[in-house]
């Protein structure tokens, strides 16, 4: 070749890279891709989160346990990852999430806060991912068929037992009846003083609480706690089993139900007998996600699964008792069924995408809860005023005065 053309032997074949990674659904289809983050295979829900920004908060969420997360924005990792947007209150506690799908290669990361790539920080915490999907096609299939169960795999050898992976997608019952909130709920009760982040400073301090509030953590997240410690609430956190007596010990001026991953009916079958001796003993209630659906269970509703959930940062909700629309962070895949409602409950908020509800009080007692969450992170802050209206409630019992409702 004197003329500095290159020519291919007659038996030579385009060469295509071997799939290092599969998602494979519980109907037999069979994405291939390129593997991030750990290798091995876990099993679990596919849903999509539709949030542009946010993922290591997301991946960190432990409400998303049991749960393989396909992003719809396509430049996942590209600001890399740090110690301060982890939502676990164990910093290296596994939030239970069983996988992520994404479009784009992963690129270096480009942000001043940056400190560790995405890919090293997936592989630290056991994540593992599959790169290089079409995951529009995967979104609308899930819009219209609803959430599959499925086996992500990441093998660095391309070398799977696609059998055995399909077997075991189709075998996996799903979330219905799976009790979830042991496997990320604390294990011993804790004190919380850490308050929001702030510009230069960091994380703050609440030094002069006077409020005592109990949260039960069913997987509950750092910047809940974080803005109830910024409301001036000393927080005693207790596990997801703590019953009734065990929460009403500590004579707490205000109870908190946590957000949390699984089916609330089968969680319910301890959390409802001590959330219902909460609301006889009539200290002021308020529930986020799941603990919106264990309150609205122990108030004598129902909950049901969707179709495809509610997952993302930009979510339309109106607040029925101001008329103001706020957007809000979701994430959650079952509802409270409004129509089971008694009649002593009232309506507050609803979802402006289906009509489903997002909010609930008693008409007689100082106990709300929303489906959605107000504490973001990530996500819009309009909804940070729900922390002031617990608060308030606590005010009133106090015979304090009211302080205004800001988002």
């Amino acid at each position: 070749m004197t003329d500095g053309t290159t020519v291919l032997a007659e038996d030579a074949v385009w060469a295509e890279p071997e799939p290092t990674a599969l998602l494979i659904l519980a109907d037999g289809t069979v994405i291939e891709g390129r593997g991030i983050g750990a290798t091995g295979h876990a099993v679990g829900e596919v849903c999509f989160n539709t949030a542009m920004t946010g993922y290591q908060e997301i991946l960190t969420d432990p409400s998303y346990a049991g749960q393989i997360i396909t992003f719809t924005f396509p430049h996942i990792g590209n600001v890399g990852t740090n110690d301060e947007d982890i939502e676990t209150v164990n910093m290296a506690g596994a939030s239970g999430v069983r996988g992520c799908v994404i479009k784009t290669d992963i690129t270096n990361p480009s942000n001043y806060r940056a400190l560790k790539h995405f890919d090293a920080w997936l592989r630290a915490r056991g994540i593992i991912g599959i790169a290089g999907v079409d995951t529009r096609a995967l979104t609308a299939l899930i819009r219209d068929k609803g959430m599959p169960n499925a086996v992500i795999a990441h093998a660095s050898d391309a070398v799977f037992d696609r059998a055995a992976l399909t077997a075991e997608a189709a075998g996996w019952p799903g979330l219905v009846g799976m009790d979830l909130a042991p496997e990320v709920t604390t294990g011993q009760s804790f004190r919380w003083d850490e308050t929001t982040w702030a510009w230069n400073e960091g994380f703050g301090r609440q030094e002069a609480p006077r409020y005592k509030v109990v949260a039960v953590d069913y997987g509950i997240k750092r910047n809940i706690l974080r803005l109830l410690a910024e409301a001036g609430c000393a927080v005693t956190v207790l596990p997801a089993t703590a019953t009734g007596a065990d929460i009403l010990a500590h004579e707490p001026d205000g109870v908190f139900l946590s957000n949390g991953p699984g089916d609330p009916a089968a969680t319910g079958e301890y959390a409802v007998p001590a959330i219902r001796a909460v609301i006889e003993a009539d200290v002021p209630l308020f529930g986020i996600c799941l603990g919106h659906q264990l309150l609205g269970i122990a108030l004598g509703g129902e909950t049901r699964k969707m179709h495809q959930g509610h997952h993302g940062a930009n979510h339309p909700v109106k607040d029925l008792t101001t008329g103001k629309v706020e957007i809000t962070s979701m994430n959650h895949g079952f509802a409270v069924d409004s129509a089971s409602l008694p009649g002593s409950i009232e309506e507050t908020h609803v979802s402006l995408f289906d009509g489903s509800n997002c909010g609930l009080k008693v008409k007689d007692k100082p106990i709300f809860s929303v489906q959605y969450h107000p504490e973001a992170s990530p996500g819009p802050q309009d909804s940070h005023y729900l922390f002031t209206r617990f608060v308030n409630m606590i005010r009133a019992r106090k015979g304090e005065e009211a302080l205004p409702e800001q988002g």
